[in-house]
């Protein structure tokens, strides 16, 4: 009975460690990672005869924006955010290709682990002294890329 109860005092010890730790170093979520899915984009031209109350509202996708590559495609290669995202139809969902990990440089191409797409080339950010640790974080000149930090060490 000794032994059970020193057991069981372990393993709370351990749970109410591990809790602590958690709350102070929560974990990045998938959502956190990939961009917000309330994200908006903000198009840089009008989309004529997009179906809309309002010119502000004809002027802006939400991330994931339902459309049909066929019929109804209000995301086929328009500019959006100052031209830093390029909307395309992948499936039936607007995707930034400039952006998207899922959909890198043009829709159905994956960014391998470790990989970001930046500009819509997949990069590998954890040694790129131009993309270091996230997309266009540049090192300054001399200083390396080690481990997504410029000058690690």
């Amino acid at each position: 009975m000794a032994n059970f109860l020193k057991l069981t005092t372990i393993i709370l010890s351990l749970m109410s460690s591990a809790l602590l730790l958690a709350s102070q170093y929560p974990m990045a979520s998938s959502s956190e990672l990939e961009g917000e899915d309330d994200e908006e984009y903000v198009l840089d031209t009008q989309i004529p005869n997009f179906r809309s109350r309002s010119r502000f509202l004809a002027s802006i996708i939400k991330k994931g924006a339902h459309c049909d590559p066929v019929k109804y495609n209000i995301c086929n290669g328009i500019s959006a955010n100052n031209g830093t995202s390029i909307l395309h139809c992948c499936k039936t969902h607007c995707r930034n290709t400039l952006g998207d990990r899922n959909n890198c440089g043009k829709c159905g191409h994956k960014c391998k682990l470790g990989q970001l797409c930046c500009h819509g080339s997949c990069t590998y950010v954890a040694y790129n002294a131009n993309h270091c640790g996230k997309c266009a974080r540049k090192c300054s000149s001399g200083v390396k890329c080690e481990y997504g930090s410029c000058g690690y060490a």
